[in-house]
């Protein structure tokens, strides 16, 4: 890799590193950072590719009590840039694309041991910010909470970085030395982690209002003429349409108690 791609790289690690824990942006979401790493290493499509498989996996990740969730950071940067390296030592897609998911899920794991050990340096940050506090000194109590979330930035940035300079063919040596077991096995439970993703979808849209919608999709997804831009077009249009009815539906429709529209009624009627 070229040192502005490497640069770029850890540059996104970083901010995905820090929006593991202010969770603003959403930069450390797998379909966003494998997207902006295959776009700054020349890879776009496979990134996409990648980050939206493993974002139906994060999609089951979710913090149980004190329990911390699998780090999605750690996991989407690091099999982004994985799947870079084997690509450019002439491995095909989707072969790379299948062996970067397999990795995720113990990527995952490992990232969040490394919180586990930023947070616990993080202790006295917070004693320091609390005298801080005690003084008055808003400066200080600002300077310090910048450093906390710059060190969540460094867990991730780091291991990029390493990543970044290991021979392509360590990489892949290291990747075919994985037992086929082991493979198959965090393959099957990535699977099984996606299908949980897709229930909870499927649960926050188990409404009334959205069943047709939800429905409908599925039919125009078996239009294998539409492009994703195509499907994004009219899923917001449909969604456009269904709001300024509902809207005209709850205004009257200037027509007393009805809509003055037949599909105005019916979805009056409907909800």
């Amino acid at each position: 890799m070229s040192a502005i791609t490497i640069i770029l790289i850890v540059i996104v690690a970083f901010l995905a590193g820090m929006e593991g824990i202010l969770d603003e942006f959403e930069f450390h979401q797998p379909l966003v950072a494998c997207t902006l790493i295959g776009l700054v290493s020349g890879h776009l499509t496979e990134g996409i590719m990648l980050g939206g498989t493993l974002q139906m996996m994060a999609l089951g990740w979710a913090n149980i009590g004190a329990a911390v969730a699998p780090d999605a950071a750690l996991a989407s940067t690091a099999s982004a840039i994985i799947m870079v390296l084997q690509i450019r030592n002439g491995a095909p897609a989707n072969e790379a694309i299948t062996n970067s998911i397999a990795v995720a899920v113990p990527l995952s794991v490992a990232g969040l041991f490394l919180t586990m050990v930023v947070r616990t340096l993080a202790i006295p940050i917070v004693h320091a910010m609390d005298s801080a506090a005690a003084k008055g000194n808003f400066a200080a109590i600002d300077m310090w909470q910048i450093i906390a979330i710059c060190m969540q930035g460094v867990r991730i940035a780091i291991p990029a970085a390493a990543l970044c300079f290991i021979p392509d063919s360590a990489v892949t040596a290291a990747l075919e030395a994985m037992p086929a077991w082991l493979t198959d096995g965090m393959s099957i439970g990535g699977g099984m982690v996606a299908a949980v993703g897709y229930a909870m979808v499927i649960n926050m849209m188990a409404t009334k209002e959205v069943w047709p919608f939800f429905a409908l999709g599925f039919c125009l997804a078996a239009i294998s003429e539409l492009t994703l831009i195509a499907l994004g077009v009219i899923g917001i249009s449909l969604a456009l349409i269904y709001l300024g009815l509902k809207e005209l539906a709850k205004q009257g429709g200037g027509m007393g108690g009805g809509s003055g529209d037949p599909l105005g009624d019916i979805l009056d009627d409907y909800e």
